[in-house]
């Protein structure tokens, strides 16, 4: 079983070994991004979660299945996002939820150029 995630330069660490992964920021704040769209990200909870990107139906799931790890604020409530509490007890599954955001988010066209202004 591998160390759980306590902090999120951990978090980022194990994201950093994903393919096409690379540091960058959503929203003004440090985020992990895959073809320009960011699949984890500090989110409103950086004290004791971070945030992942991932469809509806698999969120619903994670917080049935284990609340205590998988979360939503209700910032989050509705939206494709996921928030992930630190020092999980199933570390494992955490870093596959991270892998599988990441694949979620790759297999999405990359974002339109922003107008600049």
């Amino acid at each position: 079983m591998a160390e759980p995630i306590r902090t999120w330069d951990e978090a980022v660490a194990f994201a950093l070994t994903l393919p096409g992964a690379e540091l960058s920021t959503s929203y003004g704040k440090p985020a992990v991004k895959v073809n320009g769209r960011a699949f984890l990200y500090t989110g409103h909870e950086q004290g004791n979660s971070f945030g992942v990107a991932m469809d509806l139906d698999t969120i619903e799931i994670l917080k049935e299945t284990d609340p205590d790890t998988f979360w939503q604020s209700p910032h989050y409530e509705g939206w494709p996002a996921v928030l992930i509490r630190f020092g999980s007890d199933d570390p494992d599954r955490v870093r596959e939820i991270i892998a599988r955001s990441r694949d979620w988010t790759a297999a999405k066209p990359p974002p339109r150029p922003r107008k600049k202004r």
